[in-house]
């Protein structure tokens, strides 16, 4: 019972920090330190990648009419219509995710054995929170807060390419924040915010989905399990963060109407510098 109460816990920060740019990882990270989950080491491993499924069916469900490509004709005809616009959109989001995926497949075991920690995190919580004041301002000073591409669909092939290899980032280093690495490339190449965070919520579900499945083929194939209690542990927590994040999403689409994203930079350094002085307290 009381696990079922700390995934809870896990799946409302993944529901918030998944959407906004301060790193899902680095919280999930930091909320396992205080209300760690009683499960072997390897599971927690899959945990932490997997609950993103939750994430991923709340923004397919926002985002169904923009990332559906079929649609019924009007004339009466039993036939589908395939709307080349959300061709042209999931082409734009494969070729983002080629960069990352590349990275994720080649480096994956890597990455967790050597950057999944509490130093990395909080250096790239502060790094990229600083950088995300700095395009702010330098935007505002030089006029560029009306952004050349202001609507998805004038997003070019060239620059979700471009937006992608930004995603490297993390892929790479946890603690970037993916949705906090596409925007912030999508603010550098012209991009409105609007733009930038719709693009990174799509993007989203291709990439969170084969990460997660990934994890799983691997947690599978190197022969280790999962129990009952398990099970629900990583139903409840995919089901928490999937009501939230619905609420998120739409949250940060109004947000970024009117005001910037200075103050999850803001955030991301007072963050990162608390849990660097939080671990070099305890060690």
């Amino acid at each position: 019972m009381l696990n079922i109460i700390k995934a809870i816990f896990f799946g409302i920060v993944e529901g918030i920090t998944e959407w906004l740019p301060i790193s899902s990882t680095g919280h999930m990270i930091l909320l396992n330190e205080f209300i760690k989950l009683d499960v072997s080491k390897e599971f927690w491993n899959l945990f932490l990648v997997v609950i993103q499924f939750g994430a991923i069916f709340a923004a397919i469900i926002i985002y169904w009419n923009e990332i559906w490509p079929f649609k019924k004709s009007k004339s009466g005809n039993p036939k589908f219509i395939i709307k080349k616009k959300v061709l042209s959109l999931w082409g734009k989001t494969i070729i983002a995710c080629v960069p990352a995926g590349v990275i994720g497949l080649l480096f994956d075991d890597w990455i967790d054995e050597h950057l999944y920690n509490w130093f990395v995190v909080s250096l790239m919580l502060i790094i990229i929170g600083i950088a995300f004041i700095i395009i702010e301002n330098i935007n505002k000073r030089n006029g560029l807060e009306v952004k050349k591409v202001d609507k998805l669909e004038d997003l070019s092939y060239k620059t979700a390419f471009e937006i992608g290899i930004f995603q490297i980032l993390s892929a790479v280093l946890p603690g970037t924040s993916r949705s906090g690495s596409t925007i912030l490339g999508g603010l550098m190449l012209g991009v409105s915010r609007k733009v930038a965070a719709e693009f990174t919520f799509i993007l989203a579900i291709p990439v969170m989905a084969g990460a997660s499945l990934l994890k799983i083929v691997k947690f599978f194939a190197k022969g280790y399990t999962v129990s009952t209690a398990e099970i629900i542990i990583l139903i409840i927590g995919m089901l928490i963060a999937f009501i939230i994040s619905i609420f998120v999403i739409k949250f940060l689409i109004e947000y970024i109407r009117k005001h910037d994203f200075k103050v999850f930079g803001w955030y991301r350094i007072a963050l990162g510098i608390l849990v660097i002085i939080y671990f070099m307290l305890i060690s």
